[in-house]
């Protein structure tokens, strides 16, 4: 059996059936404006009066569901890419909803922020550094530009507006989608959004220029600068492993660890109140779409191992062909030139 692998690098996903704000499955503008339901107050000025704004939205949340479907590549769930099964898995309190709301709110900042930036969005620009931020920054400037070795330093650049790419990702990810603001679901979803922000914040960095005669480096002019999208969503996986359960207090108005030992709740850590199912077998209920036909590693004894990801089921190997761009030259000017060349290699699959 000789398996062939399709892929098309300008597949989009058809989530634009979906209707709730806040969600990630609404990737299109369109659908956030003209199909959100109901679409009142800031919504709804934003999307007549700012379209620009909602196109950098649904952007940041497509670099959130790549960044989910690069992180779970080799898990039993891989951020499956089916609208439907995805929705279903985003009506439950588990780790991986966690880590779903988290990267999407945090990619809704940064591309706003980014935006912002590159001169794209007339509502805002480069900005001076302002208190926190200022405060976290300057210090790691300080141990990086010591004034005994560089002289002295001081904020100026075009640094990121971090806090308008955050009020928007709060104005789409935090809205109110159930009967209650204070229910244990939005209270769970809102936190985990808060953390995915909040991974951005902190990786943030100073970066900074050299002035003075000669190289002399008599100033420095630091910014601030988001941290790359890649270490956002390694940090947000960290967080995903250490997730804490939780369960609603008493007040009905607050989480508290669902473990009474551990300590409190840290605004940046990932939380769920209910158990993942194994995902090894297909599931309507849960969105779970199993593992068979999945590729695996034969020589891996963690994730992305055949052991791990075929559930016990077993695994075969399969001769793959295909062709690939080889001996690639380049002609002046600017010319590249690739010939075909045909590629076998086995690929072990779960059974």
């Amino acid at each position: 059996m000789t398996p062939i692998l399709r892929f098309d690098s300008n597949w989009t996903p058809r989530w634009d059936i979906f209707r709730v704000i806040g969600n990630p499955l609404v990737m299109d503008p369109n659908s956030i404006c003209r199909r959100t339901r109901p679409l009142l107050g800031r919504h709804a000025d934003l999307c007549q009066s700012h379209p620009e704004i909602i196109q950098e939205v649904a952007k940041g949340a497509r670099l959130g569901m790549r960044e989910c479907q690069h992180q779970f590549q080799n898990n039993r769930w891989n951020c499956t890419s089916k609208s439907r099964n995805l929705a279903k898995i985003l009506q439950q309190d588990i780790r991986e909803t966690a880590f779903m709301n988290a990267i999407t709110a945090a990619g809704i900042m940064h591309a706003v922020t980014q935006a912002c930036s590159q001169g794209e969005l007339p509502q805002c620009g480069c900005v001076t550094l302002q208190g926190s931020t200022k405060s976290h920054l300057a210090e790691e400037t300080y141990n990086q530009t010591s004034p005994t070795r560089y002289g002295r330093w001081e904020w100026g650049g075009c640094g990121d507006d971090a806090d308008f790419g955050y009020e928007k990702s709060c104005l789409f990810m935090d809205a109110v989608k159930r009967k209650s603001k204070n229910d244990i679901r939005t209270l769970i979803d809102r936190h985990n959004n808060e953390a995915g922000r909040q991974a951005v914040r902190i990786q943030m960095r100073a970066e900074c220029k050299c002035h003075g005669l000669s190289g002399s480096c008599t100033l420095h002019s630091c910014w601030s600068k988001m941290p790359l999208f890649r270490q956002v969503g390694d940090d947000i996986m960290q967080k995903f492993y250490t997730a804490v359960q939780v369960m609603g207090g008493n007040d009905g108005k607050s989480l508290i660890s669902a473990d009474l030992d551990t300590q409190a709740l840290d605004a940046n850590d990932l939380i769920y109140s209910a158990e993942s199912p194994d995902f090894c077998q297909p599931n309507q209920r849960t969105g779970a779409e199993g593992t068979q036909g999945r590729v695996c590693n034969s020589t891996e004894t963690g994730p992305g191992g055949c052991d791990t990801l075929c559930c016990g089921r077993g695994f075969a190997e399969y001769p793959l062909e295909y062709e690939e761009n080889c001996l690639c030259q380049f002609h002046w000017c600017c010319v590249v030139q690739c010939q075909r060349c045909s590629v076998k290699k086995d690929v072990t699959e779960c059974l």
